[in-house]
C-alpha cells in the first residue's frame, strides 16, 4: 500500500490478542478462534483488549534455585495488572546445575530455543524472564535477543548463608573445600552428611560469586534488569517487590520498548565485561556473554576482555576471590554501588531498561557507611581483574584462568603433564595409590569440551589426587577444555580452544610432557618439538562417541555446537 507520492503506509504492529495469530488462511477467524478458547479460562473482553505480558514459568521440583518462582510470578502479575496489562504465564524448560545429565551446559541451547520460540509463537507484547540457576539466565537472554520482543530479566536471587560450628558457609565454594577435606580424611562421613544440610539452607541460587551470581550482576550491567534487582536474596520481601516492579516495567515496555537489540549493544557488552572482571566473576560468564552477543550479531573480543582485566581491579570481597557472600554485597549497595566505584571504566551513557543511563544509576547508588565488601580503586581486593586470557601452542584459540581465585605461587609454573583422556578416565584413576603424580605436576584433562564430553561439563575443577590431598596439597596447576564452577578456587586453566575432541593441540599432550604456565605473560605452552607434535597429530583419532550414530537433540548438539570462544551456541543460531 502506498500514498499518491508512493510513500509507503506502514500498518501499526499487531498488539495483544492480534499478535502472532495462528495461520488458518483467515486472520479474522484466527482471532475469533483464539478468543473463543481463551474465554474458556474466564477472561473478559476488557482483559483481552489490554497489552499482553508474557511471564516465563521456570519452576521445577528439580530446581530448588527456582523454588520461589511461584511467588515471583504472583508478584509480577500484580505489577502487570496495576499498570493496566494482562499477565500470561507460560512454562519453559527449567535447568538446575546439579540435576542435569550430562551437564546443564548441554541443555542451555535447548532452553534458549524453547524460550525464543515460545516468545515468537505467543501473543506477548513484552515478556518477563524469570531465571536464576547457572544456565537459565543466559538461555533466556539468548532466546529473548533472537525473538527481539521487549523483555526484562528478573533474577530469582541468591540463597542466604549457611552456618556450621560458628563458620559462615557459602555454597558452593565451601561445598568444594569441605568435600576436599572429606576426600583427604579430615571430615568423616557423619559430619559431611550434616554439612550437606547446611550448605544450601534456603531456596535460591549459590550465594557466592558463582555463575548464577555472576549473571545476576551482569544483567544489571547490560541494562536489561532493574537496578539493584540482581543481588536481592531469594527469600527477602524486596525480591517480591522487585518482581512487582518488573511487572509494571514490562507494561511500559509493551508500549514501545526498548527491545533487547536496542539495549544489548557493543557498549552494553563492554560494560558487562568490565563488571565481570571487577566482581571476580565466573569464567562461565565469559562463555555466556559470547553466546548472547552472537545472538545480537556481535562478538566478544577476548583480547579486549584481557586488556580490561589489566586495568580494572577486583572490587568485590566475595568468595571464592574474597571472604563474603551475596547478601553482604547486596546490603553494601549492590551493583549500582560497584558501578559507581568503577567510574570511567564504564560507559556511563549506556541506556537501561528503566530509561536511565548506567551513569545515572551509579550516581544514585546507596552509600553504606563503613562497609568493606565493595572496595574503592585505592583499596581493591585484587589489583587487576578476576580473569586472564591465555594463548600459546596449547591454546591457539585462547584459554581462560580465574587468577583472582588461584594460588599466587603457581602463577608462573612449569611441570610435568599427568594426562586423563576423558572424565571417565579421571574418575577411574585419580585416587589410585599407584598414580604417578607429585604436587609439582600439571593435571591435564582432555576430551571434556563442548563436543568431547559432550556438553563441556564443570569437570575442569580436577580434584587433587587423593594421596596428595591426604598429604596436605591444596592446589595444583590443572588444565582442560572443560568448564569450572565460578564457585571454585584453584590454579585452573579452562576453555582451551580448540578442544581436543575436534583436533585441538590439547589432545596431543602425553604423560611426561612439560607444560609452562605464565599468567603475567598470558602464556600456556606445551614444551614439545613441533615435529613431534606433527607426528602425534597424524596418529590422532577423535573420541569414539563422535563417530557413533546419534539422534534427536544429541545429534543436533554434536553436529552444530561451537567452541567456547564463540559461546558454545549452535552454529545456525
Amino acid at each position: 500500500m502506498s500514498t499518491s507520492d508512493d510513500t509507503p503506509i506502514l500498518k501499526p504492529a499487531a498488539r495483544g490478542m492480534r499478535r502472532n495469530l495462528a495461520t488458518y488462511g483467515d486472520p479474522g477467524f484466527s482471532l475469533f478462534l483464539r478468543k473463543a478458547f481463551i474465554k474458556a479460562a474466564g477472561f473478559s473482553d476488557d482483559a483481552l483488549d489490554r497489552p499482553i505480558i508474557g511471564i516465563t514459568n521456570t519452576f521445577s521440583d528439580f530446581n530448588p534455585c527456582h523454588g520461589n518462582v511461584p511467588r515471583l510470578i504472583e508478584a509480577v502479575k500484580r505489577g502487570v495488572m496495576l499498570a493496566g496489562g494482562l499477565p500470561m504465564e507460560f512454562p519453559t524448560i527449567s535447568i538446575h546445575e546439579s540435576f542435569a545429565n550430562p551437564t546443564s551446559m548441554f541443555l542451555r541451547n535447548l532452553m534458549a530455543i524453547d524460550t525464543e520460540e515460545m516468545i515468537r509463537a505467543q501473543p506477548c507484547d513484552s515478556v518477563v524472564l524469570i531465571g536464576g540457576c547457572d544456565k537459565t539466565v543466559p538461555a533466556q537472554l539468548m532466546g529473548a535477543v533472537s525473538a527481539d520482543v521487549p523483555a526484562i530479566q528478573l533474577i530469582t536471587g541468591p540463597m542466604l548463608v549457611g552456618h556450621h560450628k560458628g563458620e559462615v558457609l557459602g555454597a558452593c565454594t565451601d561445598c568444594r573445600r569441605l568435600w576436599g577435606q572429606h576426600r583427604a580424611g579430615q571430615i568423616d562421613e557423619a559430619e559431611i552428611e550434616v554439612l550437606s544440610g547446611r550448605l544450601a539452607p534456603t531456596q535460591g541460587t549459590c550465594m557466592v560469586m558463582g555463575t548464577a551470581s555472576t549473571m545476576g550482576c551482569l544483567v544489571e550491567a547490560l541494562g536489561i534488569a532493574l537496578p539493584g534487582s540482581g543481588t536481592i536474596p531469594a527469600t527477602h520481601a524486596d525480591r517480591i517487590r522487585a518482581a512487582e516492579a518488573s511487572g509494571r516495567e514490562a507494561v511500559r515496555l509493551a508500549q514501545g520498548g526498548p527491545k533487547p537489540s536496542e539495549l544489548l549493544t557493543e557498549t552494553a557488552f563492554r560494560n558487562a565485561l568490565t563488571v565481570l572482571q571487577a566482581i571476580g566473576g565466573s569464567t562461565n560468564g565469559l562463555v555466556h556473554l559470547a553466546a548472547i552477543a552472537r545472538r545480537a550479531g556481535l562478538s566478544i573480543d577476548l583480547e579486549e576482555f584481557d586488556a580490561i582485566g589489566r586495568k580494572v581491579p577486583v572490587l568485590i570481597d566475595l568468595k571464592p576471590s574474597g571472604d563474603h557472600c551475596m547478601e553482604h554485597f547486596h546490603w553494601a549497595g549492590g551493583v549500582p554501588k560497584l558501578m559507581k566505584e568503577l567510574g570511567d571504566h564504564l560507559d556511563r551513557s549506556a541506556p537501561t531498561i528503566d530509561g536511565r543511563t548506567i551513569g545515572e544509576i551509579a550516581d544514585a547508588a546507596e552509600d553504606v557507611p563503613n562497609q568493606t565488601i565493595i572496595r574503592t580503586a585505592a583499596s581493591p581486593v585484587k589489583p587487576t581483574g578476576g580473569m586472564a586470557v591465555l594463548r600459546g601452542n596449547l591454546a591457539p584459540g585462547g584459554a581462560v584462568i580465574k587468577h583472582s581465585a588461584a594460588s599466587p605461587a603457581l602463577m608462573t609454573h612449569t611441570g610435568r603433564a599427568v594426562v586423563f583422556t576423558s572424565v571417565e578416565d579421571m574418575v577411574t584413576r585419580m585416587d589410585d595409590p599407584s598414580l604417578d603424580v607429585t604436587a609439582d605436576d600439571v593435571l591435564v584433562l582432555t576430551n571434556a569440551g563442548p563436543r568431547g564430553a559432550p556438553g563441556m561439563p564443570e569437570a575442569g575443577y580436577i580434584p587433587i589426587p587423593k594421596k596428595l590431598a591426604q598429604a596436605g596439597v591444596k592446589d595444583m596447576v590443572r588444565i582442560s577444555d572443560a568448564r569450572m564452577s565460578g564457585t571454585a578456587f584453584g590454579t585452573i586453566v579452562l576453555h582451551i580452544t580448540p578442544e581436543s575432541a575436534v583436533g585441538g593441540p590439547l589432545g596431543l599432550v602425553r604423560d611426561g610432557d612439560m607444560i609452562r604456565l605464565d599468567v603475567e605473560a598470558r602464556e600456556i605452552a606445551l614444551l614439545v618439538e613441533d615435529a613431534e607434535l606433527e607426528r602425534r597429530r597424524s596418529e590422532w583419532q577423535p573420541p569414539a562417541h563422535l563417530a557413533e550414530p546419534s539422534r534427536g537433540y544429541r545429534h543436533l548438539y554434536l553436529t552444530t555446537v561451537l567452541q567456547a570462544d564463540e559461546g558454545c551456541d549452535f552454529d545456525f543460531c
